[in-house]
């Protein structure tokens, strides 16, 4: 196991051996971000090198990318631990790093960041301490209410009751099945194949390689999951058609209202398998982990997503912030 050591502090490579130390410190969080999961980090983490510390008695996950330094999350631990361990971890980050506009804290969640900012010795002032730091609203995740996802009642979900029952009947023979590595993991690989090609065929030419780029980092993040399916306490659901693949999806228990749903694909030349599975995906999850809520994530900055997932109407957006130094 590779280690990297700086100004004394010895970090550990993020591998599946982090999992319970990491979610022994997530426990003592109550957040409902889709990033603060194990398996959440672990499987995007596979094209960039991740490495783990317990700072001030707190989980520390950084990344090296391009030799640089920076923190994936914030410190995980009890509220008032934080604050320290922010700065140290800055003070890490600057002894590696080649310049410190590097360093940096992301998808902080609000709870977490009011431990950054309120956490102060006595007599130091909010605006003096903000005097060395930049807070930066990033992106929001979408947060659903199970049964508003599953009843789809009312007009604003009526285009999605109108492809559901269209699905069902040009498709009546479809099968759902849970996940399994042996018997899934083969087409489930296929069938991302076949929706990158399917999307390459019909996107502008400008835009190809800047969406093959992208796809690189999922299509690792994809075969990381499927090839450690069975250690991530994570569950899956795939649709049949006649006997082919035409969609996956997979999520996870993030604490104990809010389950997330982590990757979702599906043929899209199959009208309403996305908008089917979604719904059976959010039954099963309701089921097996008996939470209120559903996380699907953010939508990365892209309009399109941003309009698929509004369009479900989701319940909250919880914002995400990254700390920079000025």
């Amino acid at each position: 196991m590779s280690t990297l050591t700086i100004n004394n502090f010895c970090l550990k490579h993020f591998d599946l051996n982090a999992k319970d130390e990491m979610t022994k410190y997530l426990k003592l969080i109550n957040v409902e971000l889709s990033d603060y999961t194990f398996a959440g980090n672990y499987i995007w983490l596979s094209t960039a090198t991740g490495f783990y510390g317990i700072v001030n008695n707190t989980f520390c996950l950084f990344v090296l990318n391009s030799g640089e330094l920076s923190m994936l999350l914030p410190p995980l631990g009890k509220k008032e631990n934080t604050y320290e361990a922010i700065c140290t971890c800055f003070e890490i980050m600057n002894s590696h790093n080649s310049r410190i506009n590097y360093s940096k804290v992301e998808y902080v969640h609000e709870n977490i960041l009011e431990g950054f900012v309120d956490y102060l010795e006595e007599g130091t002032l909010i605006y003096d301490m903000l005097k060395d730091y930049v807070i930066e609203k990033k992106l929001v995740d979408y947060i659903y209410k199970v049964d508003d996802l599953i009843d789809l009642k009312g007009d604003s979900y009526k285009s999605k009751r109108n492809e559901i029952n269209k699905f069902r009947k040009i498709y009546p023979n479809f099968t759902l099945e849970v996940l399994e590595k042996k018997k899934h993991a083969n087409d489930v690989l296929n069938l991302f194949n076949k929706w990158v090609t399917d999307r390459t065929k019909y996107m502008p030419k400008e835009e190809v390689e800047v969406f093959l780029d992208g796809i690189y980092f999922e299509r690792f993040a994809i075969k990381r999951l499927i090839n450690d399916y069975e250690n991530l306490d994570v569950i899956g659901l795939v649709i049949y058609i006649d006997d082919e693949i035409k969609g996956f999806t997979v999520g996870e228990k993030i604490n104990e209202q809010t389950a997330s749903i982590i990757i979702e694909k599906t043929d899209f030349e199959i009208l309403g398998c996305a908008q089917l599975i979604f719904r059976e995906f959010t039954k099963l999850l309701k089921e097996k982990y008996n939470v209120s809520y559903i996380n699907v994530g953010d939508d990365m900055g892209f309009e399109n997503l941003k309009k698929v997932k509004m369009s479900y109407r989701p319940n909250k957006l919880i914002p995400k912030y990254t700390i920079y130094q000025k």
